[in-house]
């Protein structure tokens, strides 16, 4: 195969995060050459089985420094940004990283005429009062002032094996008597699977969607936050004590545990400004069919592969005997 043959380069970065690493795998399915761009690429090994021998390659670069940004995507055709934090850390905050962060990858993108997908979150909104969503619907409008037919793709709460949402709640069924309903637990969420924000994502690539266009990606259920939870208990076997947590208590419990050193907090007070609004696909999205369904994607229901992923937080694992009900 000589030079001007070769596949297409796709620069995944943050590509052995929860959601990248689903991205490279449906990248590496139809044959792309993928470059997974990360802070720890020793760490980012574990992706080499999903791809042939070469096909994937590995390059550390940090969004905070932009010089390592531009050497990473250098001759890319298309560049993939699916880095995000769920809470800030150290140097790594909503603004340095999900903001300034998808400035540098624009920047960089454009200086060599690559494309560009950028994986921001439903409820991202420049105005917002949450730090999470506003620094997200500041990258939005940096990345389309620099690429203008970039294509932002905005999921709902992902799960997965790997999420930060369902196996959250399940860590702390194992553990807490009572699970808390902040704000009373009527939030509403279109949790979506991993896997399928990763096949949108590698159409993208593809040139199937639309340029300079805001996709909304959410699945089949739309679920209230008290539904979450005790679809969890179901799941994992646990009965637990759903207790009402008023959104002032919730937000000054969250700031103080953001405080205390070496722990990860189980929530935030950013997180709980978030509860206010639900995260769900907009009318807009769906008039527009900018939406996993609007793709022709059947999504994947949040029942078929959750016990399959929650199964060690059951009393007694997958030796737990569940009853019919469950």
């Amino acid at each position: 195969m000589t030079l001007a043959n070769l596949p297409p380069l796709v620069t995944v970065i943050g590509g052995s995060g929860f959601v990248g690493r689903y991205v490279v795998g449906a990248l590496a399915k139809r044959g792309y050459r993928i470059r997974v761009v990360c802070r720890r690429p020793d760490l980012a090994l574990f992706l080499q089985p999903l791809g042939n021998v070469g096909q994937i390659s590995f390059v550390q670069a940090n969004l905070r420094y932009p010089d390592s940004v531009k050497t990473a995507v250098e001759g890319s055709d298309h560049v993939i940004n699916c880095v995000g934090l769920l809470a800030e850390s150290g140097k790594n905050t909503f603004k340095s990283v999900q903001e300034q962060g998808a400035a540098v990858v624009a920047a960089a993108a454009k200086a060599i005429g690559a494309k560009l997908t950028h994986l921001s979150a439903i409820g991202a909104d420049a105005n917002s009062a949450s730090i999470y969503a506003s620094t997200k619907g500041r990258a939005e409008k940096a990345v389309l002032d620099a690429i203008p037919d970039a294509i932002i793709i905005r999921p709902s709460v992902v799960f997965g094996p790997e999420d930060d949402f369902f196996n959250k709640f399940a860590a702390m069924a194992k553990t807490l008597p009572v699970l808390p309903l902040i704000g009373g637990g009527q939030t509403k969420f279109q949790p979506i699977y991993a896997g399928d924000v990763a096949e949108v994502v590698a159409r993208s690539v593809d040139g199937v969607l639309k340029p300079g266009a805001v996709y909304e990606l959410g699945g089949q259920d739309v679920l209230t936050f008290e539904e979450c939870l005790k679809l969890v208990l179901k799941t994992i076997g646990r009965k637990r004590a759903l207790m009402t947590l008023p959104f002032g208590l919730a937000s000054l419990i969250g700031k103080i545990a953001e405080k205390i050193p070496l722990i990860t907090p189980p929530l935030t007070g950013d997180q709980v400004e978030l509860l206010h609004k639900d995260n769900v696909v907009s009318a807009a999205a769906e008039a527009a069919g900018l939406t996993i369904k609007g793709l022709g994607i059947s999504p994947v229901l949040v029942n078929s592969v959750l016990s399959d992923y929650t199964v060690h937080f059951r009393p007694q694992g997958q030796f737990t005997r569940m009853s019919k009900a469950a």
